[in-house]
């Protein structure tokens, strides 16, 4: 009961904000000033593209590497299981900002601080070094729930496969894995979604995404204009980040309750 009491909650908050902001917006955009359409073009072709584009290569990359380290801390040798542990301790308990800037400012110039280093590594893009924060952070997610999801699987199932003359590597490929991915499912949908409000922090670097995009147009219009437009601008950053977090929450939650149907 309570369960449903919350979403009528949830719709009805919905329907009245949806009820005051839809009116309102359509009329300030009858009558939006000059600067509106530029700097929407800007946020949309820059911000989001962005966005869209840091979370998609950071969701792919923190997967594959995450299911990989998730599946081979099961084997039972110590060494390499205190190795992958070590890596998602380290990146899942660093802050995601903390991380990005030893990427972006640090890790090119390790070569100044160690001089025995025998390479040196070339200064990274503000896009690429923030994708790689993203991925550190979201691979250690990843790894641990794959590793919880793997050994949820029953015992008897690895038996049955060894049984079949299946190899570890066989009997991960084609019966323990497709099992866990479908408890994977919502994990990863819910990585999407805190990987998209993470990419708000690449702007430290200098990345164009959604919020910076806005940022930047509130300096530009206080600058040339005397007035920043805060409020419709940050309403539409708001806007921008809702559409693309919530139709994923809800996907997440409807996963989960027909995998656990």
């Amino acid at each position: 009961m309570s369960r449903k009491w919350d979403r009528i909650i949830t719709w009805a908050m919905l329907a009245i904000f949806l009820a005051i902001a839809v009116p309102w917006f359509v009329d300030w955009y009858r009558t939006r000033p000059e600067w509106w359409d530029p700097v929407l073009r800007y946020m949309i072709h820059t911000g989001l593209k962005e966005t869209v584009r840091m979370a998609v290569f950071s969701v792919l990359g923190a997967t594959a590497i995450g299911v990989v380290l998730g599946t081979l801390i099961t084997i039972r040798f110590k060494p390499l299981q205190w190795l992958i542990r070590g890596y998602i301790e380290i990146w899942r308990g660093l802050p995601i900002l903390v991380t990005i800037f030893l990427i972006y400012f640090a890790l090119p110039r390790l070569d100044e601080t160690i001089p025995l280093i025998p390479f040196s590594i070339d200064p990274f893009a503000a896009f690429v070094g923030a994708t790689i924060g993203l991925i550190l952070w979201g691979s250690a997610q990843v790894a641990e729930a794959t590793r919880g999801a793997i050994q949820s699987i029953p015992r008897e199932q690895h038996e049955a496969a060894d049984a079949l003359g299946f190899g570890w590597i066989g009997t991960h490929a084609f019966v323990v894995v497709p099992q866990a991915t479908r408890r994977l499912l919502p994990p990863l949908i819910g990585l999407l979604v805190n990987i998209v409000q993470n990419t708000t922090i690449a702007g430290l670097i200098g990345v164009g995404e959604g919020l910076e995009t806005g940022t930047r147009s509130t300096e530009r219009l206080l600058f040339s204009t005397g007035d920043a437009h805060y409020v419709p601008i940050y309403t539409a950053v708001l806007i921008f980040f809702f559409a693309l977090s919530y139709p994923l929450t809800r996907l997440a939650g409807f996963v989960e309750k027909r995998l656990a149907s």
